[in-house]
Parts: structure tokens; sequence; C-alpha cells
């Protein structure tokens, strides 16, 4: 099983694959705060489910550039390495909150009424990309991160 997660500037959505890591679902949605407690709740969603790999979505502009949060999730999953000691990668998430939002449209749903779940699907459009590719590469989707080399605050 894994987890996929979308850091968000308020908020932090968690998805989860099945075993066979054939199908992403919507978890949780996590408020983001000063005092560590959404790293901690991320954590606590790891070892409840027994996560063997994390994979975090990694913000880049449509051109490729990095942006502030690109350098919020890339400190967001170092903080996430160095506390779970489990495998976590970053993979490209371009796109995905507005994939979730469409899916939402899709769905019937008002813009409003989605605030609470539409980082959790963007979390389920992160980690589905990333089994989808590892399934059809046969490779390990995105960058691995090494908790040593990334800055441990944000």
């Amino acid at each position: 099983m894994r987890l996929g997660i979308d850091v968000g500037k308020a908020r932090i959505g968690v998805a989860r694959s099945d075993l066979h890591g054939m199908l992403a679902t919507p978890l949780e949605t996590v408020r983001r705060a000063a005092d560590g407690s959404d790293l901690a709740r991320v954590v606590e969603l790891a070892v409840e489910y027994d996560a063997a790999e994390i994979l975090v979505g990694l913000p880049l502009a449509l051109s490729g550039r990095e942006t502030a949060s690109t350098d919020d999730a890339r400190g967001f999953a170092a903080r996430v390495a160095g506390a779970v000691g489990r495998p976590v990668r970053l993979v490209d998430e371009r796109l995905s909150t507005v994939s979730a939002n469409s899916v939402l449209r899709t769905s019937g749903r008002s813009q409003k009424s989605s605030r609470m779940i539409v980082d959790q699907i963007a979390a389920v459009v992160i980690l589905q990309q990333a089994l989808d590719t590892e399934r059809s590469t046969g490779r390990p989707p995105g960058s691995l991160v090494d908790a040593e080399e990334l800055p441990p605050t944000p």
C-alpha cells in the first residue's frame, strides 16, 4: 500500500492505494499547522496503513520551473522522509488540482462544497498517475527523497 500526498498552503490531501497498487482512493484532508501536527498526522497515517512508500506531489510551473510551492513540497517531503523511515518519492503533479476540480465539477459538486475534499482528490490524481506510470514503464515514479539533502524546516 502507498500513500499519495498533495501539499498545499492551507491543507494536505492524502490518498492511499489498494494493496496491489492498482487503484488510488481518497483518505483524508489534513490542515497545515505551524506546530508540526500536520506532519505528525501524515506519519500516523503512514504507520496506520503500513505504507510501503509515500509519493508526494511536486508542484512545478507548466514550464517546468520551480516555484515557492515546489520548495514547500520538497521541504515537507524531506520532513516526512526523516520522520517515517520509509521511502518517500517526489512525483510531478502539474495540473493535479485542475484535474481534481474538473472531476468534482463533473460529479455535480460546487467548488464551495468541494473545498475540503479537493485536496484528497488531487492526492488521488497524483497517486494514480504514479501507479499507472510505474505499471507502464516498470520503473518507480519520480525521484527518491534523501532527507539529509533537503532542508528539515520550511
